[in-house]
């Protein structure tokens, strides 16, 4: 017995067969399909209950009560079992123990021998064993039962419960099943596994105690298992899949980071090579040739900030990054790295302003320099390449209270509302990647946001698409300021 179904008020023994009468009208439309072939003498459909007659005498009408009061107590102390087996299915989320419970669950309420559950191959379109009374062995998990000429495939193809009180005189029952468990398989009732409309699988009860065999209460109780037990399934199927789904994710992750860290490193070395000899024949040589080896030197420094870029980013990830604190002067970084952004900017004909607030002090701020030219660089040069021509940008550098408010606002192409925290994202342009007229990897904001955050500080954007865009960063003047 169960220990967790208890025995409702009014139950009879297990040996008992409960009185057929107890559906009796309301499952009519359960009944079975009887087919038009020549096993439908072993297929059995639910009897349509014909109504009581109208008793002769009081005593009669005394015991006819009784037994209508005997049968819904036995009705209910059911369904409160069903319901009890269902708050288990549903506070439980893997699949393995879940069939074992709905498969114990439903011998017991069936009063039945044994009872197995084949759920659709969505591969093969075969039904196989999923779970099985002792156990599905693996040998029982290979046997495949096709939907066409078996009962469960009935079941499946008809939606519809099936009872066969002689299985082995049906042409549709698969005698390997028995082959493989060494059982004896007698009399079958079938219900299929429903969830939004759609099939999944069959619930079979085998071989039925009570020497009336199965009735109509068994169809009603198997029904109604099978449809808790269905969602039930679908919901562990679905976790499991999300869970797989979670573990391939974390796996390219792992592969993608492997593969930052183990291409900046190789890359380092040859460019440095590059760089070294570029510069020694840039100093030695004039003329059309001296321009040629500007060109490679800028093209690999280029390159080198690529890989700076992508080793940054890679302890960012694994939460590698030291700060190597010192106090320094914000005002002065800003004017630093605007006038390392300024012939750039004058290339493309673009004006760059900056504004402090209060203008007449250093704005000292105790960070990581290195961190902090890198967040600022990086919001610099984005603002820089999605700004056309004759465009502007501008610094706003303002200490409220023990914070920094930094505003990089320009007047480029602007951000999508839908965008504002995909472009944080490693690797995420806006534009597709195919047809995208911008340069770059698309890591710039997500350093700088990753620098900003381990400086215990806050990045955002507001952005109106073809008038520009403002990132603000809030940073804490000391390490014992909190920003909220």
């Amino acid at each position: 017995m169960l220990k967790y179904l208890g025995n409702p008020q009014g139950e009879s023994n297990s040996n008992e067969q409960p009185e057929p009468s107890s559906w009796s009208e309301e499952s009519n439309d359960l009944a079975t399909e009887t087919p038009n072939d020549d096993h439908s003498q072993s297929e059995e459909s639910l009897p349509n209950w014909e109504p009581a007659m109208e008793p002769d005498n009081e005593l009669d009408r005394a015991t006819m009560l009784g037994q209508k009061i005997e049968g819904l107590e036995r009705r209910i102390g059911y369904l409160e079992r069903i319901v009890k087996v269902s708050q288990i299915l549903n506070s439980t989320l893997s699949l393995e123990p879940l069939l074992q419970i709905i498969i114990q669950a439903a011998t017991e309420l069936t009063n039945t021998e044994a009872c197995s559950i084949m759920l659709i191959d969505k591969r093969t379109g075969e039904l196989r064993f999923a779970e099985a009374t002792g156990g599905a062995s693996e040998a029982l998990k290979k046997v495949s039962v096709p939907l066409d000429n078996s009962i469960g495939g009935w079941v499946v193809r008809k939606d519809r419960p099936l009872l066969i009180r002689d299985a082995r005189n049906d042409p549709r029952w698969h005698r390997g099943v028995d082959d493989t468990t060494d059982f004896e398989t007698h009399s079958i009732l079938g219900v299929p596994l429903k969830v939004r409309d759609e099939v999944i699988g069959v619930l079979e009860v085998v071989n039925k105690k009570s020497e009336n065999g199965f009735n109509q209460d068994d169809i009603q109780i198997a029904t109604t298992l099978s449809a808790q037990a269905a969602i039930a399934i679908e919901n562990a199927r679905l976790l499991d899949e999300l869970q797989q789904a979670y573990r391939d994710l974390s796996q390219l992750d792992q592969i993608k980071g492997d593969f930052v860290s183990i291409a900046s490193h190789e890359l380092r070395t040859p460019l440095a090579v590059i760089l070294g000899y570029a510069s020694f024949l840039r100093d030695n040589v004039t003329g059309q040739a001296s321009e040629q080896l500007e060109i490679v030197l800028s093209s690999a420094m280029r390159l080198r900030s690529l890989i700076d870029d992508m080793v940054n980013l890679r302890h960012i990830q694994t939460n590698e990054v030291q700060l190597d604190r010192s106090m320094f002067s914000l005002r002065q970084l800003v004017l630093d790295v605007t006038q390392e952004f300024s012939q750039l900017v004058t290339g493309k004909q673009q004006i760059l302003t900056t504004k402090f607030n209060p203008n007449d002090s250093p704005l000292n701020i105790d960070a990581d320099r290195q961190k902090i030219y890198l967040i600022l660089a990086n919001l610099i040069s984005n603002s820089i390449k999605f700004t056309a021509e004759g465009g502007r940008i501008h610094l706003n550098v303002e200490l409220k209270g023990y914070k920094y408010w930094i505003n990089v606002i320009d007047t480029g192409i602007g951000i999508p509302k839908s965008e504002y925290d995909r472009i944080f994202d490693q690797f995420y342009q806006v534009e597709p990647s195919l047809t995208r007229k911008y340069q770059g990897m698309g890591l710039g904001l997500s350093i700088a946001k990753g620098m900003v955050e381990v400086h215990k500080g806050r990045i955002w954007v507001d952005s109106v698409v073809g008038k520009g865009s403002n990132f603000t960063v809030v940073l804490p003047s000391a390490p014992d300021v909190e920003v909220l």
